[in-house]
């Protein structure tokens, strides 16, 4: 199909911006994690739903963009860079290619597929953090976590495996950032019998000193912007439920740096060994890839009062964009064009 024929205007020719009094809209999937080849969950928990309605907006004559790429920082690239034998850039590097490809063959109609290795990457997510922490909002605090001796190295929630908590849940293989199995958002020292994805070995429990985003802080704010655009964007049924599970439960401080070496650097001495969460800095992804888009990024990122952010995603990353991003977003007291929609989509089952 030719670029033009449903109304894309991509690789760098005829640049699209905002146009005041036109219906402006920003459209993102979930960026598919680089480690591996995209699947069928991948297509259709994201990116297919995000293209239909990005076609169905350029056939109403809606100046519409999207927007997706490769995650592709964090633990996992460095698990599979060491499965591979090679550096967690070549792993991007391969990775990036093979994604394109499949989605190019899909004929998905992206204005930019970019990814997160880059300087543009680590330029918006230092600036947020900055004004996170000029505003108040981040708070020091020592936490536990797991240390692998047999390695030498504290264990990043993807790194370690054990058995969920939850009493009706009985997964005995769920991550320490997250069970498959109930959803339920973990800590690696909650599990039970946890062990070392490396090696197996049973990891100890050491003290680690990290940056938190103080979501009790930013409840209010957070709350309101979740009542009203929860309406106004038509928020699908899971989205809500999954978003209202989090505020009843109470929102908790978040961790956002990680002992890692891959990922955007910390900008601040005491913690300049140490990297973003990936949870952190993948949703600032969306921004930073309009930005390779377009040098005008802001006029997208920067314009709630002309641009609706829509976002397509799979129901694990609900509280991420609704709670986690929203929230970094709205600390840093800019004023940001925050998802006006969201679209999500349950878990692709294989059928016995």
């Amino acid at each position: 199909m030719d670029d033009q024929s449903d109304g894309r205007q991509g690789n760098g020719r005829n640049l699209k911006l905002p146009v005041p009094g036109k219906r402006n809209i920003l459209i993102t999937s979930a960026l598919p994690y680089v480690n591996n080849i995209p699947h069928l969950g991948t297509i259709i928990g994201c990116v297919l739903s995000a293209d239909v309605f990005a076609r169905y907006c350029r056939l109403r004559g809606y100046n519409a963009v999207y927007i997706c790429g490769t995650d592709e920082y964090g633990t996992a690239t460095e698990t599979k860079a060491r499965e591979e034998n090679c550096t967690p850039q070549q792993i991007c590097d391969k990775y990036y290619a093979i994604h394109k490809e499949v989605y190019d063959w899909f004929d998905i109609c992206f204005d930019e597929f970019g990814r997160t290795s880059t300087p543009q990457q680590t330029e918006v997510c230092q600036s947020i953090f900055k004004k996170l922490m000029e505003n108040g909002w981040l708070t020091e605090n020592t936490m536990q976590q797991l240390f692998c001796e047999t390695c030498n190295r504290f264990l990043a929630d993807r790194l370690v495996e054990g058995s969920c908590p939850m009493l009706d849940c009985n997964n005995d293989s769920a991550r320490g950032d997250q069970c498959d199995k109930c959803g339920k958002l973990l800590n690696p020292t909650e599990l039970k019998d946890p062990r070392c994805k490396v090696c197996q070995a049973r990891p100890c429990i050491r003290d680690t000193d990290h940056l938190f985003l103080e979501l009790p802080l930013l409840k209010d704010k957070l709350e309101e912007y979740i009542s009203d655009m929860s309406v106004a964007g038509s928020w699908s049924q899971n989205a809500i439920q999954t978003t209202y599970a989090w505020l009843k439960e109470g929102l908790k401080s978040r961790c956002i740096t990680r002992d890692l070496k891959w990922g955007v650097p910390v900008p601040h001495e005491k913690f300049k060994d140490k990297v973003f969460y990936v949870w952190y800095d993948a949703p600032i992804g969306y921004i930073s890839i309009t930005s390779c888009y377009t040098p005008d990024w802001e006029k997208w990122w920067k314009n709630p009062e002309d641009v609706e952010l829509y976002q397509f995603m799979g129901k694990d990353n609900v509280p991420f964009h609704t709670v986690m991003f929203p929230s970094t977003l709205i600390g840093t007291g800019e004023k940001w064009t925050l998802m006006k929609s969201i679209s999500v989509t349950e878990y692709l089952r294989e059928l016995h």
